[in-house]
């Protein structure tokens, strides 16, 4: 029995929850990995994982015997990084990126050809879904993510920043005034962007005398999508909060009008969130360094650098 092989599986199958998930991520029969579970615990002589028609669960045994398979196979990672990624080899094998949201349809898929002529050897699958991934149950390499990191078991890398405008069309303006204050927004409507993830409205953010300020926003429109929160608000139908780089060209042209320039909104974070151990992965380490250049070339998204 390959260990190595026998800890990767049983990692695999416990970070996906399921044989058949870890297998098609995998590339193999779903027979293969329950036979390697079996060698793997005959080998050990105690029982790893807990299985029933519905659940799958680790025992106490199976739990410690997880947490030194990750250090162990990332160490081994780390060891073997410097020489996959050399000039030798090229980086290969299948990658699979979460892209939800504005910034990866807009930003990173149309530029994605480039990575694909720099690397042809390796094997892109991308989730444009606005839904979250689980990344290490799911089996999902690395995600596209804005704002601070949530989960402490993922490590984030920052490839970018997201600014952001308080805006409206001048049709709207014509009729309800152009806000000069933060009290002035008492007397707006807004449209409103939420998560698609959790329902909740994303918060309206403004920085006044050094502090951050919430305010709190009259609102009968929402909508989930940031391509479909900027065709509202050209279509007069309330303030928007948005980030920069959906609405640049439509300020450019005068589509839109920036409000309340003196009380920005802080900028967030745009990063390449990945399970721990991942970057030692040479296909993993060229998609991040391709990443930074894109977010880099691009005037609203650039990372801050201090």
């Amino acid at each position: 029995m390959d260990r190595l092989k026998a800890m990767q599986t049983f990692v695999r199958i416990v970070e996906a929850n399921s044989y058949t998930k870890a297998a098609e991520t995998l590339d193999l029969p779903r027979a293969a990995l329950t036979a390697t579970i079996q060698k793997l615990e005959a080998y050990l002589g105690t029982q790893l994982l807990q299985r029933t028609t519905r659940t799958l669960s680790l025992t106490s045994d199976g739990a410690a015997y997880f947490r030194h398979c990750l250090a162990i196979l990332a160490a081994v990672d780390e060891a073997e990084a410097p020489f996959r990624t050399s000039d030798k080899t090229s980086p290969k094998g299948r990658l699979r990126v979460e892209l939800g949201g504005g910034v990866g349809r807009r930003v990173v898929l149309p530029r994605i050809g480039e990575f694909r002529r720099a690397y042809p050897e390796v094997e892109l699958s991308l989730n444009l879904s606005e839904q979250m991934a689980d990344l290490v149950r799911e089996g999902v390499d690395c995600a596209v993510r804005v704002g601070e990191l949530q989960d402490s078991s993922l490590v984030a890398r920052q490839v970018g920043t997201m600014r952001y405008v308080t805006c409206a069309a001048p049709a709207y303006l014509s009729l309800a005034g152009v806000p000069q204050t933060l009290e002035d927004l008492a007397q707006h409507t807004a449209i409103m962007h939420f998560s698609g993830r959790t329902g909740r409205p994303f918060d309206w953010i403004f920085a006044e005398a050094g502090a951050v300020r919430k305010v709190d926003m009259a609102s009968s429109l929402a909508t989930n999508d940031a391509e479909g929160y900027v065709a509202l608000a050209l279509q007069g139908l309330g303030l928007v909060q948005v980030g920069t780089y959906l609405v640049s060209s439509h300020l450019a042209s005068g589509a839109l009008v920036e409000v309340l320039r003196d009380f920005p909104t802080a900028p967030s974070p745009v990063s390449l969130v990945y399970p721990q151990g991942r970057m030692a992965s040479p296909k993993l380490q060229v998609f991040a360094r391709w990443l930074e250049a894109v977010f880099a070339a691009e005037p609203d998204l650039r990372r801050e650098v201090p």
